[in-house]
């Protein structure tokens, strides 16, 4: 399940913002479905981009279904006709975490879907306690990894709960690294981040958006982001891929994402005509600018491209997922 606090910082400023295209509008109304509740981050993505491309598709009607970790309205973008009227948000948590999270799913996240764009990521960041790190002489990726093999059992690692995005970031960690830190799950992830502010955990996988503010106030110490390349955010901190090479982390890449995807066998021009509008928009100086002084970085793609990446994240969390043995049903 996506973690809540993961993407909280977007709600402060992602706002809609006025179109520019002078096209004439389409008439018929699109129905856009956020399966996540109204006044959070990725509803206020969602109005910003629907405001943006009312030029060239006409009015796009913002709709929230929450529930079931997302599945809910995901399920019903999947079940909806493929005229093009119904699209939808999708994340990590509905395409690549909750099949193998929920032992039931009402879709496919693969043969129910057309993938659109990929709209954004934000990067992750392997944070300490600051304290901590410097009672226990750890301030590289090294130094964690080799305090964690001479000591298995003495680290922990808070997360919003079982199966959250921290959550497999740690056990994936751990399988990779092949170390062993006791998860600690709390009740969301500003629970998690007030442990490990506190002391009462040692490291956290945290949300970079969320955890940048006490990085630099010196609360916590980055030790790597998770993401396959550095953040411009953090442009001295290493990724946990590059400082791990030898360490057996090489390939290690987690960050949080989201996409618009329609029901399948959406028709090709339709497809090609819902990705320019909303690439163009994601290209658009302000919707970059605001997204990228929160630290979620514009990723806009085509549909195939899309299509692979989806498909690539889903593979992924296959093996984390059951290793964890975290279940949501």
């Amino acid at each position: 399940m996506l973690r809540r606090h993961a993407l909280t910082a977007l709600a402060a400023a992602v706002l809609p913002a006025a179109a520019s295209a002078q096209a004439t509008a389409p008439s018929r109304t699109i129905r856009m479905i956020v399966p996540y509740p109204a006044g959070g981050p990725l509803d206020l993505v969602a109005r910003a981009l629907a405001e943006r491309v009312k030029d060239t598709l006409g009015t796009v009607i913002v709709e929230n279904r929450p529930g079931a970790g997302g599945n809910l309205g995901a399920d019903l973008i999947a079940k909806a006709a493929p005229d093009g009227l119904t699209i939808g948000v999708g994340a990590v948590a509905t395409h690549a975490i909750n099949p193998w999270l929920y032992a039931r799913m009402p879709y496919d996240p693969i043969r129910d879907f057309t993938p659109l764009t990929l709209v954004a990521q934000v990067p992750n960041v392997l944070v300490m306690n600051a304290e901590t790190a410097q009672r226990l002489g750890i301030s590289t990726l090294a130094d964690l990894v080799g305090y964690a093999k001479r000591n298995p059992g003495r680290l922990n690692y808070g997360s919003g709960g079982n199966g959250s995005a921290g959550h497999l970031a740690g056990e994936m960690f751990k399988t990779q690294a092949g170390v062993f830190m006791v998860h600690i799950p709390y009740a969301g992830g500003n629970p998690a981040q007030l442990a490990l502010l506190s002391g009462q955990v040692d490291l956290n996988f945290d949300n970079l958006a969320t955890a940048a503010a006490n990085i630099r106030a010196g609360k916590l110490r980055a030790i790597a982001v998770t993401t396959a390349q550095r953040s411009s955010a953090l442009p001295d901190v290493p990724t946990i891929a590059e400082a791990g090479r030898t360490l057996g982390l090489g390939d290690f890449d987690v960050n949080t994402w989201f996409g618009l995807f329609g029901p399948a066998r959406l028709p090709a021009d339709v497809t090609q005509r819902l990705n320019r509008a909303f690439v163009d928009a994601l290209n658009s100086p302000e919707l970059k600018a605001r997204l990228g002084a929160l630290m979620a970085d514009p990723r806009p793609t085509s549909p195939e491209e899309f299509a692979r990446f989806v498909q690539a994240e889903w593979r992924k969390y296959e093996p984390v997922v059951k290793a964890s043995g975290a279940k949501a049903d």
